[in-house]
């Protein structure tokens, strides 16, 4: 079967790949692993956060309604893989068995039902649940920054002898930012045609509206108090300066990010917000941007854990303190 690489999934894995390539050569090993230390415990502690706020605001509020389930009709029993299998396959994906094939697929892990043989004649069939793996469309970002992260660690400790190939990677980067640069002057069009296919892409809005109204809001606030509360506070605890002069230099990448919902997409808009409007070292932004991008799904952690909620809410299930906190952890994993 013929694979095609999209045009954008080229574009993204070029500016993540050659910022990579170009910041982690002009670092050092300790500096490198100094830096990814701090983001990584930042991200997992506001992914932490948005998943427990999640929960917090689903238990306030209640929106599942079990009124709801005879409005919608019979659901399909689908029987999801595992937080395990879901750990499992991050970690496959982290080294990828083909970096070409790694731009357009991931490995997922899947179930199957398979029949039981069995001796009677009567009775309903059995199935037991087979787990395999299987490829899937979209680009495995991570595995390909694990490639980056190790190509520029070992092109930085070669010394001169890397000289001609850092200064590719330099030249290609900035043509990349350029072509950037020419993108954004149509960027407010773009997005606004995104959000009227989003919104006319909905069959019955009025329905979906009144359905899951009261699960639109709760996931809504819990995004703004996050955005808005949570995110400025520990700025402000940690760099002490006016978290909202800080929001506004990137005030572009959030439109972006609203309009195409996408973090690999905003990442170009990102990446000129903060350097030419707030000057963050290129060093810091080409490193830790395109990691967060795939890992720092906090959004997604928030959603999530409502979600469960409100769908056991909905079949009137009352979850104990151990499943809540089951929830929290499992949103957490699988925003990853």
């Amino acid at each position: 079967m013929p694979f095609h690489l999209l045009p954008s999934t080229a574009f993204i894995t070029r500016v993540s790949g050659s910022h990579i390539f170009c910041r982690l050569a002009g670092l050092d090993a300790k500096s490198s692993g100094r830096l990814g230390t701090r983001a990584m415990v930042y991200y997992m502690s506001t992914t932490v956060i948005a998943a427990a706020l999640g929960v917090i605001l689903v238990l306030v509020i209640h929106p599942g309604n079990p009124k709801l389930k005879s409005n919608l009709g019979p659901g399909k029993k689908n029987d999801d893989v595992s937080s395990l299998d879901a750990f499992f396959d991050l970690i496959r994906n982290l080294f990828p068995e083909n970096l070409v094939q790694a731009c357009f697929q991931q490995i997922q892990t899947v179930t199957t039902k398979v029949p039981v043989p069995t001796n009677r004649t009567r009775g309903p069939p059995q199935f037991t649940i087979k787990r395999g793996l299987q490829y899937k469309s979209g680009m495995n970002v991570l595995g390909l920054i694990g490639f980056f992260v190790a190509f520029g660690i070992i092109m930085g400790k070669m010394g001169d002898k890397a000289k001609l190939m850092l200064e590719f990677f330099n030249v290609l980067n900035e043509i990349v930012m350029r072509i950037v640069g020419m993108i954004m002057w149509y960027s407010p069009f773009g997005i606004a045609c995104l959000i009227c296919g989003k919104i006319i892409s909905i069959d019955d809005l009025e329905m979906v509206a009144r359905q899951l109204g009261m699960y639109m809001v709760t996931v809504i606030v819990g995004l703004v108090i996050h955005g808005a509360i949570f995110l400025p506070l520990i700025y402000l605890v940690i760099v002490k300066k006016n978290p909202y002069v800080f929001f506004m230099g990137i005030f572009q990448a959030w439109v972006t990010a609203i309009g195409t919902a996408s973090s690999a997409g905003t990442l170009p808009v990102t990446f000129r917000c903060l350097e030419e409007n707030l000057g963050i070292d290129k060093r810091v932004t080409r490193f830790v941007l395109p990691v967060g991008a795939t890992i720092n799904m906090d959004g997604t952690a928030l959603y999530e854990a409502v979600a469960a909620i409100f769908i056991a809410q909905m079949n009137n299930i009352d979850l104990d303190y151990g499943q809540i906190v089951t929830v929290s952890l499992t949103a957490t994993l699988a925003s990853v």
